[in-house]
């Protein structure tokens, strides 16, 4: 603009020129032969000005688009020969492996950092398992060396309010690289810029945008960032709070599920959102909003004491925060399993046995010495214990030496607040995530019916399984474990918690419930027919499952007879859940059936075994001694009422059988919640 500026003077001239040979040719004066030469030369000259101009501008503008600050030029050097950095028309890197001829979204350091993470699958508990996963993504993208008030302040520079507005690839480049530049003048380091804004962009859009639409919700982006910099969890809270949260520091139901929606897309990127209760957030909202003393917003204090008891659907926050803070403490004492001294970063104190203690590898592995069976209750410590700790320990577990294990069984304690529901609505406030991968449909059904599954078999199982130990198909769910914080203390489950057993005050509870169980069958009975066809298509490809003796000899069918490995454990995957699926329909059309005859009654008895349904669920020994006082009276009324309570005992045990028969249906289901335990930060 300024070049054309200084053009405007000379062209001005050129002009009047041209004017003055016109007025004097009208007035029929001719001009020399030597001025007519010199007029034409200016002209021509003029417009070879001209066209060199437009030449030059198109090159800068060019330079400046792939050169300038708006370009990614500097972020070629992330990657080394045989790949190269290539940028997508909405601006997305993807990666050329020139080598191999192949192209990926993924950077290879990326790739690598996936490969390793998968050494961490043989880690029993969901929540640990995820947070050592993203301890690792963590380390890997130096963000634990940031702290959250460095990144408030580059937000704050980049001007990402409000939250709901969207960013393009360039934007995050930008803050990202303001970032990684300001640690390494407040710490003094070397960091490797173009390498961290890479791999950084490469797991936000992982995270976030897996469909590569090359867009990105502000608050998405800094969900990801508080999540995995370097601060205590309580800021993280308080800072991801604020951003959903009006002028008046109020946050409605919406807005806390937009946020919790976006900060289980970190677990989901991993494949562990079942774990942590699916992608649906409207039980977690239920539960937070159990602190709300019945208003229609919650403040952030009351957030905060929902965190405080980190919810399942949070809980693997609190446990990177742990995981943090263990991995630099030693603990002067030997392991009883694989007789390391001293345990190095988390230690477990058995609280049934004296002086056993686990190193996190063994404990969280589920390897156990023998005779040792950790279904008892466990301490974990990721600091020093004191002496206070010590006694306290001591005298607990003196306590548990007289206690049997129906004592346990009967006081399950949770190291987590669960947030699963009897009946999961839909949260349709939820915005919309960006496109998906053709491959990410499957996955999202998998997870969903997964998640789904997981719900169903909390509804009546118990935590903790006294007959089952690390050598007997070990499961999270059966361990008891305590945390050294005050917080394990209370007993946070309280009203939060879900009910063991159903209440029945009255017929149409009952139907409820049924039709419940009615939607459930519907919708397993959909996934069978959607597995059926999986498994004709998958027959229907015998090119992919058997290889001729030429193609074996042809590397280029190389890929085409592993695919043909993996569709036939598809296949074998697929043949196996249809049985179940099969299996468990037949037994639910059967007690669905018998709870339909049950429901067929005389509207009295159906109000009467509403009364003695909910006097059993609260209370079984206290009707089995008020049973034995009326059967001794023998008087019509307590014939009448005994008969009533027999029926509705039937219903209770009825309830039951389904519940029991899910379980055992979906084995593996349990696997899928989270069992890790909970301290306060």
């Amino acid at each position: 603009q300024l070049f054309k500026e200084e053009l405007s003077p000379m062209k001005d001239g050129v002009k009047v020129v041209n004017d003055l040979a016109h007025q004097l040719a009208i007035s029929d004066v001719h001009l020399s032969m030597e001025n007519s030469r010199s007029l034409e030369q200016i002209n021509t000259r003029w417009k070879q000005l001209q066209a060199s101009i437009n030449e030059r501008l198109k090159q800068l503008q060019d330079a400046h688009r792939d050169f300038g600050p708006g370009s990614q030029h500097f972020l070629s050097s992330s990657v080394q020969v045989p790949w190269e950095r290539a940028i997508s028309p909405n601006k997305v890197p993807y990666y050329i492996n020139h080598q191999a001829q192949t192209t990926c979204w993924d950077h290879p350091k990326m790739t690598e950092l996936y490969q390793t993470l998968a050494d961490l699958n043989n880690i029993k508990f969901s929540a640990y398992r995820t947070a050592m996963k993203l301890r690792r993504v963590q380390k890997a993208l130096r963000l634990d060396m940031v702290t959250l008030a460095t990144a408030l302040e580059i937000f704050s520079e980049h001007d990402l309010q409000p939250s709901d507005r969207s960013m393009d690839v360039v934007e995050i480049i930008h803050c990202l690289t303001a970032l990684y530049e300001r640690l390494e003048e407040q710490r003094g380091i070397l960091v490797n810029v173009p390498l961290c804004v890479d791999m950084s962009l490469n797991w936000l859009l992982n995270v976030f945008d897996s469909g590569r639409s090359g867009k990105m919700r502000a608050l998405s982006f800094k969900t990801g960032i508080a999540c995995l910099c370097g601060t205590e969890v309580k800021e993280k809270f308080q800072y991801l709070f604020s951003q959903v949260a009006n002028a008046g520091g109020l946050c409605d139901q919406r807005h806390l599920g937009i946020l919790l929606h976006e900060a289980i897309q970190v677990p989901r990127q991993l494949g562990e959102v079942a774990a942590f209760g699916g992608s649906n957030v409207e039980p977690s909202i239920r539960s937070c909003f159990r602190f709300s003393n019945g208003k229609p917003a919650i403040e952030v204090s009351q957030f905060l004491e929902w965190a405080n008891l980190e919810p399942q659907s949070m809980v693997w926050l609190a446990v990177l925060h742990r995981v943090t803070m263990a991995e630099q403490v030693k603990h002067q004492t030997k392991c009883s399993v694989c007789r390391q001294c001293p345990i190095k970063g988390f230690r477990y104190r058995s609280l049934k046995q004296f002086n056993v203690d686990i190193c996190q590898t063994c404990f969280l592995t589920g390897r156990a010495s023998k005779g040792n069976k950790l279904h008892y209750p466990i301490m974990e410590y990721y600091t020093p214990t004191t002496s206070s700790e010590n006694m306290r320990d001591f005298a607990t577990t003196l306590k548990n030496k007289f206690r049997s294990k129906q004592y346990f069984s009967k006081h399950p304690q949770r190291g987590y607040l669960p947030v699963q529901s009897i009946l999961e609505a839909d949260f349709s406030e939820i915005p919309a995530s960006s496109p998906m991968l053709p491959h990410a449909d499957t996955h999202s059904r998998i997870e969903h019916f997964a998640s789904r599954l997981a719900e169903m078999e909390s509804q009546n199982c118990s935590f903790f399984n006294d007959s089952l130990s690390p050598d007997d198909s070990l499961d999270e769910d059966q361990y008891l474990l305590r945390h050294s914080s005050p917080i394990t203390d209370r007993e946070p489950g309280g009203s939060q918690q879900v009910p063991g057993s159903l209440s029945m005050d009255d017929k149409g509870e009952l139907e409820q419930i049924l039709s419940h169980l009615e939607d459930e069958n519907r919708i397993l009975q959909g996934e069978l027919r959607r597995l059926k066809w999986q498994h004709d298509e998958a027959v229907e490809s015998p090119t992919l499952a058997t290889g001729s003796p030429e193609s074996v000899q042809d590397p280029h069918n190389d890929e085409l007879l592993a695919e043909a490995r993996i569709l036939r454990q598809h296949k074998s995957r697929l043949e196996t859940r249809m049985q179940i699926l099969e299996d468990h329909n037949k037994q639910l059309e059967s007690q669905l059936h018998r709870l339909r005859e049950l429901l067929l009654q005389p509207p009295a008895e159906s109000d009467g075994n509403g009364s003695a349904a909910s006097s059993l669920a609260s209370s079984p020994h206290q009707s089995e001694g008020s049973q034995a006082k009326e059967k001794e009276r023998n008087t019509p009324d307590t014939e009448a009422a005994d008969e009533v309570e027999a029926k509705t005992q039937e219903v209770s045990v009825c309830l039951e059988d389904i519940m029991e028969k899910l379980r055992n249906a979906f084995p593996n289901s349990r696997g899928t919640r989270v069992k890790s335990p909970s301290l306060a930060s």
